[in-house]
C-alpha cells in the first residue's frame, strides 16, 4: 500500500492565489494586494474564479508530497504529468539487494499466481546480486591496477556495479519520491486519476494526495476530483457506469474533510 505525506505547502494559499487574481481584476499594486484580503474574501475571490473558469491564478499555490511504497511502473505513469517536480530514489546510486516490491492485488488474491510472482521476485534478486558481485570485483581490479587506493577502488567499483546490474530489476520494484505540483496541475491529476478507469496504484496515490489538500485547502479543490464527481462523465462508451455512486461518494468525503 503507498503512503502518501503532505511535506509542505504555500502558507496561506487561497489568499495567495486570491492576491495573484486581484492584480488581474483591479487596478491594487504589489504593496496593496494583501490589504483588506481576509479569509472571507479571499474565499470569494477564489470561489468566483472557479465559477469563470479562470485557472491560471491557482497555480501559486503549490504542494509537495512525499510518496513511498510504489512501483517503478507507477514512476513511469506519474511522470507523464510533465507539469510538476519529481526528485525519485535512484537505482543506479541506491543498492537495492534484498528490494522491497509492490504486489498487484489481483495476484495477491490468486494463491498460485502469488506464489509464483514472489518466486520471480526472489530469481530478480538473486540475479541483481550475481550481476552486482560480478561488475564490482571486474571494476576493483581495473581500479587497483590503476593505482587506486584499495579502500576507494572497493567504494567506485560497488557503484559502477549497481549501475549496469539495476537492468534486471523489475516494474514492481519500490521506489519513493518527492513530488511538487501546483494547484492547478493537481485539478488535472485529480481528473484523470481519480477516476474509476484509472490504473489502481496510481488511483490510490491520487486518493490520498486528494484528502491531504483538500483538508487543508478546500476551497481551492472544491470541484476538484473525478469529472462525474461534479458533472457528466467524459468517457463516453469507456465509461464505468458508476457515476451516481462516485458523486455519492465524494459528497461525503468532501464533506467529512470538512468536518460536517
Amino acid at each position: 500500500m503507498p503512503i502518501v505525506t503532505l511535506i509542505s505547502y504555500t502558507p496561506d494559499p487561497v489568499r495567495t492565489v486570491a492576491a495573484a487574481a486581484k492584480l488581474c481584476y483591479s487596478r491594487s499594486g504589489i504593496e496593496t494586494l494583501l490589504d483588506n484580503l481576509d479569509e472571507h474574501k479571499a474565499n470569494d475571490f477564489v470561489e468566483m474564479l472557479s465559477d469563470l473558469g479562470h485557472e491560471s491564478p491557482i497555480e501559486h499555490a503549490s504542494f509537495t508530497f512525499g510518496i513511498d511504497g510504489v512501483s517503478r511502473a507507477f514512476l513511469a505513469q506519474i511522470t507523464r504529468h510533465r507539469l510538476a517536480s519529481y526528485s525519485v530514489q535512484s537505482q543506479r546510486y541506491v543498492e537495492k539487494q534484498g528490494f522491497d516490491y509492490v504486489t498487484p492485488p489481483e495476484i495477491a488474491g490468486i494463491p498460485e499466481a502469488a506464489a509464483e510472482y514472489g518466486r520471480i521476485m526472489d530469481e530478480c534478486a538473486k540475479s541483481y546480486e550475481t550481476l552486482t558481485s560480478l561488475l564490482k570485483e571486474k571494476h576493483e581490479r581495473e581500479l587497483l591496477k590503476g593505482g587506486m587506493d584499495p579502500k576507494e577502488a572497493g567504494r567506485k567499483a560497488a557503484k559502477m556495479a549497481i549501475e549496469d546490474a539495476r537492468f534486471v530489476l523489475p516494474n514492481a520494484c519500490d521506489t519513493r519520491m518527492v513530488v511538487t505540483m501546483n494547484a492547478r496541475s493537481l485539478h488535472n491529476f485529480f481528473k484523470q486519476r481519480l477516476c474509476n478507469r484509472a490504473q489502481w496504484e496510481i488511483r490510490a496515490v491520487a486518493e490520498q494526495m486528494y484528502r491531504l489538500v483538500y483538508a487543508v485547502a478546500p476551497v481551492l479543490f472544491a470541484h476538484a476530483g473525478p469529472p462525474c464527481a461534479d458533472g457528466p462523465c467524459p468517457e463516453g462508451k469507456m465509461s464505468c457506469g458508476q457515476m451516481a455512486a462516485v458523486k455519492e461518494k465524494y459528497r461525503l468525503l468532501r464533506g467529512e474533510l470538512r468536518g460536517k
